[in-house]
């Protein structure tokens, strides 16, 4: 079957080799691209990490005054320190190194018409713990029929907050389930990152 790399745990973070793990890399990302209050479930289940691996590396970041916690009965709420010295530095090269994923997730979510997305190429191979040169690009697969103009305007917005090149194409969901094609067998054969499209509300 094809390689379908939704939350890869490489041991080493071939992505950003200044950080100490690819779970400390993903668990930033989660943290710092979106400064609001996040739970000890919620950042457990969005890494893809057990609960007390995630327990540990939270008590590391808020003993070191990088994260603010509150706690409500026996739930957990952290926090971005935004006012911490090393605050946007850090972001800076997380958001560079794991932000792709979630900056276009959270954008392509507001384009109708897209019915999965996947990131592939370099950026995915280096998410698969492969080893090589730092992607200057990012290559994006968007599965449905979305207005070109939109999809491209969502494009070009993630190209400025994560600063890579963002190279987006579209095809049908037939021809991505009959992938009889040589690029879609090209891709399909190599890691894919597929993106978490948040859900439409209908209008009424």
């Amino acid at each position: 079957m094809f390689d379908i790399v939704q939350n890869v745990k490489p041991s080493v973070p071939t992505i950003s080799p200044l950080l100490r793990s690819d779970l400390q890399g993903r668990l930033l990302a989660e943290l710092l691209i979106a400064p609001e209050e996040h739970t000890l479930s919620g950042l457990t289940k969005a890494v893809d990490a057990t609960m007390p691996t995630v327990h540990r590396e939270l008590d590391r970041l808020v003993s070191s005054g990088f994260l603010s916690e509150r706690r409500s009965g026996r739930n957990r709420y952290v926090q971005a320190n935004v006012d911490h010295p090393l605050y946007r530095p850090v972001r800076q090269i997380v958001e560079y190194a794991y932000g792709p994923r979630l900056v276009l997730s959270r954008l392509l979510s507001l384009v109708d018409g897209i019915e999965e997305a996947y990131i592939y190429g370099s950026w995915a191979a280096r998410m698969n713990g492969e080893e090589g040169a730092d992607p200057a690009d990012i290559d994006v697969l968007v599965v449905g029929r979305p207005d070109r103009a939109d999809m491209f305007d969502a494009a070009a917005a993630a190209q400025r907050e994560i600063g890579r090149e963002v190279n987006i194409r579209s095809i049908r969901a037939d021809r991505w389930k009959a992938a009889d094609e040589p690029f879609l067998r090209s891709v399909r054969q190599r890691p894919l990152v597929q993106l978490e499209l948040a859900a439409r509300k209908a209008e009424v």
